[in-house]
């Protein structure tokens, strides 16, 4: 199973100087730096575009990747420009999570419907791999050419989880707020539903007797990937790196 670790935190405090903090990760060996986009809930998560392009600056190989993008909270067009430009900075490294997002706080901060948030990611997903891959469609055109469609994983829960299965190339599973009993159920119906890569993200690291037994249930059950979580006050990123060979 390969690791990889945030780029940001979410407790209260100023946020990590994101070229810094990458290029430690990366030096200590993490194989991918990820982000999640959080806007409204007090504390300043930096946007994910400008966390990955200051990331892929410094580092080299890594994985960069989105662990999530609340899509409804973005005009598909708006979203796919920025995800072309990112593309332009990350080249081959980039991996998209997308997610109908969860928090009403973020819906509330840029007044967009909550309640509305899965159909509208229904509706916008198609166009934004439309607009990815062609660079256009009918309605806008945003670059010449589109560019080699990054990996497309879907972060939700439920009856999509398997929908991650059938129509996104893996799934992300957040270990922020979910037991490891509830994550390793809910990959088994992602394999039994035929799903390819399997991530878990946000996995803490308040205790790294509960991280090294949290990442040993995840390896075992499957997992491609487990990305850790370290808060300022946390442990040395080496010793969690050491947790997982």
């Amino acid at each position: 199973m390969r690791l990889g670790a945030t780029l940001v935190h979410l407790s209260p405090g100023d946020p990590y100087p994101v070229a810094e903090w990458a290029r430690r990760l990366a030096g200590e060996g993490f194989e991918g730096l990820w982000t999640p986009e959080i806007v409204g809930r007090g504390t300043l998560v930096p946007d994910p575009c400008v966390v990955l392009a200051a990331a892929a600056a410094v580092t080299e190989d890594v994985e960069l990747g989105t662990a999530t993008v609340q899509v409804p909270l973005h005009h598909p067009a708006d979203l796919a420009h920025r995800f072309l430009s990112l593309a332009q900075v990350c080249g081959d490294r980039l991996t998209l999570g997308l997610s109908p997002g969860s928090t009403a706080d973020d819906y509330a901060a840029l007044e967009a419907d909550h309640g509305a948030r899965f159909r509208t990611f229904r509706a916008s997903v198609p166009r934004l791999r439309t607009l990815l891959a062609a660079g256009g469609d009918d309605r806008a055109r945003l670059a010449p050419h589109g560019v080699p469609l990054p990996p497309l994983l879907l972060g939700s829960w439920g009856a999509n989880v398997e929908r991650a299965a059938r129509d996104f190339d893996g799934w992300l599973a957040s270990g922020y707020r979910t037991t490891p009993d509830e994550i390793v159920e809910a990959h088994a119906r992602f394999r039994a539903a035929g799903g390819g890569r399997a991530l878990v993200c946000a996995v803490p690291t308040t205790d790294l007797g509960a991280t090294r037994d949290a990442l040993a249930r995840y390896s075992e059950a499957g997992f491609d990937d487990a990305i850790v979580l370290i808060e300022p006050d946390g442990p040395d990123p080496a010793a969690v790196r050491s947790l997982v060979g």
